[in-house]
């Protein structure tokens, strides 16, 4: 498995116990993303253009 650098994504907000995502984009053609509340849950892995799309509707 690849070992992804998550990053506190810029969509999520700033507040404790809210909507938070965490995005990894240090593995070449994948964008990683996770609850970051569940650190140790699941990761959906998305193209870069799947993430671009994903990210222009917030």
């Amino acid at each position: 498995m690849n070992e992804y650098e998550f990053v506190k994504s810029s969509y999520s907000s700033d507040q404790a116990n809210t909507e938070c995502v965490e995005v990894a984009t240090n593995v070449v053609g994948t964008v990683a993303v996770r609850d970051s509340k569940n650190a140790d849950g699941p990761v959906i892995r998305l193209t870069p253009a799947a993430w671009a799309a994903f990210a222009a509707l917030a």
